[in-house]
């Protein structure tokens, strides 16, 4: 995939980073700790500027992140509800959980969708709950762009200053997406041994 990632670049320029980091968005499994260091890397031997690199890729980023927030649109609460009244009995969900995690995103959305923008996974796929929970689309989009221009803006600089080393990111950027992988998966499962231990008590 790499290989298919940088080809594609090197051959459309900015437009093939815009449209590959909105793929991205859409599709995680494409990993923009690969596409934004080599977008910065181009820049040296290319005549793309990094200040080009770096508005194509927020561009692309904020275009992927609004086709997810459409789709949550889409599902919204009262859709949520509906299935949870049929299925909730056997999640032991209940549609005061979906409204209480519904004011949360309310109340804390627009910083949740500023800080997930620079956390792999997660900072494509917070745009769901953020359509679902009907935050203004015009935050959305201003808290995304700083979150993704800030994380643009540090890989695509470190790709450019690493140059023809730019791979050597890679590594790190394993580490930090395998550490804040544990560190959400511990949030998970304590959320859920919460969610029964509360359960249990109403009992």
């Amino acid at each position: 995939m790499q290989n298919w990632i940088t080809d594609f670049m090197e051959q459309y320029g900015y437009i093939g980073i815009a449209l590959i980091i909105a793929l991205e968005n859409v599709f995680p499994p494409i990993p923009s700790e690969i596409i934004l260091p080599f977008g910065g890397f181009m820049t040296t031997y290319t005549s793309l500027t990094l200040p080009g690199v770096i508005i194509a890729a927020t561009i692309g980023s904020v275009l992927g992140a609004v086709i997810l927030y459409g789709i949550g649109l889409l599902i919204d609460v009262n859709r949520l509800e509906k299935i949870v009244e049929r299925w909730g009995h056997i999640l032991r969900i209940k549609k005061e959980d979906i409204h209480r995690v519904d004011a949360w995103f309310d109340k804390y959305g627009m910083w949740t969708v500023l800080f997930c923008r620079m956390v792999p996974l997660v900072r494509s796929l917070i745009s769901i709950p953020a359509g679902m929970s009907n935050m203004k689309f015009g935050l959305f989009v201003l808290f995304t762009t700083i979150g993704t221009l800030a994380w643009n803006i540090i890989l695509v600089s470190v790709g450019a200053a690493l140059g023809a080393s730019w791979e050597s990111i890679l590594h790190f950027m394993d580490v930090y997406s395998l550490v804040v992988y544990v560190l959400l998966a511990i949030i998970v499962v304590g959320c859920i041994i919460w969610w029964i231990r509360r359960n249990q008590t109403r009992k």
